[in-house]
């Protein structure tokens, strides 16, 4: 374990435990929380389920987040390569959760 691994670790965990408090202050929010920045909310039928969901969402996001730069730690650039791709991988696979089952259930029929 090197010096530079270690401060990169923390950092790239602090930007997980972000996405962890965005998805627990989803889960309290009384409107729609968005999922796309600076886009309007679908009409939502059961605000609540939907928050709950969204909240879910982002926490999964974020524990996901953290676990993938455990490479860091170990500082082969291999590893570190893989964690990138990871999250890449995890951004989409976010949008296609949000875009086919979250928005479908709760949309406002």
């Amino acid at each position: 374990m090197n010096v530079e691994g270690i401060i990169g670790f923390v950092i790239w965990t602090a930007v997980g435990l972000l996405f962890v408090g965005n998805g627990l202050r989803c889960v309290k929010a009384k409107k729609a929380t968005g999922f796309w920045a600076n886009a309007r909310t679908v009409p939502i039928g059961d605000v609540k389920a939907y928050n709950r969901a969204m909240g879910k969402l982002w926490c999964v996001y974020g524990a996901v987040l953290i676990v993938l730069g455990i490479p860091l730690l170990l500082g082969n650039g291999l590893w570190i390569l893989l964690s990138c791709i990871g999250v890449m991988v995890e951004a989409v696979g976010s949008m296609a959760v949000y875009t086919l089952y979250i928005e479908k259930k709760y949309r406002k029929k």
